[in-house]
C-alpha cells in the first residue's frame, strides 16, 4: 500500500499534478466499471433468451433425440455464461459466520419494579 503525501507541504504545482493524476485514475476506473455492467446486463439477458428457448422447446414438436441435442448445447452455453460472470463479479469478502445476537442482561444497580397483570378481585360487580 503506498503512503499518502502530505498535503500541506505540497506546492501548488503539485497538487494540481496529484489532482489530474487521480481524475485520471477515477475515469478510468469508471469507463472499467461501466464495461463491465455493460458486459453483465449483455450476459444475463443472454441466459434469459437461453432459458427461454430451453423451456419453449417443450411446447414444440420436434423429435427427442433434436430436443437432447438443444438441451445439451443450451446447458454447455449456460455454463459458459455463468461462467464469464462469475469471472466479472468481484469475489465477496469472506464474512465470518454471523451469529445470533444475544441480549446482555441488565446490570444489578438498576431499579427493578415488578408490575402483576392479574386484578385483586376476580368476582364480577355485577352479580353474573
Amino acid at each position: 500500500m503506498t503512503s499518502l503525501p502530505d498535503l500541506d507541504q505540497m506546492t501548488p504545482e503539485q497538487l494540481r499534478a496529484l489532482a489530474a493524476q487521480l481524475m485520471s485514475k477515477v475515469d478510468t476506473m469508471g469507463r472499467k466499471i461501466h464495461r463491465d455492467e455493460t458486459i453483465i446486463e449483455q450476459l444475463t439477458h443472454e441466459i434469459a433468451i437461453l432459458k427461454r428457448h430451453k423451456f419453449a422447446k417443450r411446447s414444440e414438436q420436434i423429435s427427442p433425440a433434436q430436443g437432447s441435442l438443444l438441451d445439451d448445447l443450451l446447458n454447455t452455453d449456460l455454463e459458459a455464461i455463468e461462467a464469464e460472470l462469475k469471472a466479472l463479479h468481484p469475489a465477496p469478502a469472506q464474512e465470518e459466520p454471523r451469529q445470533q445476537p444475544k441480549r446482555a442482561p441488565l446490570p444489578p444497580q438498576f431499579p427493578r419494579t415488578v408490575v402483576h397483570h392479574e386484578p385483586d378481585n376476580t368476582q364480577c360487580a355485577c352479580g353474573c
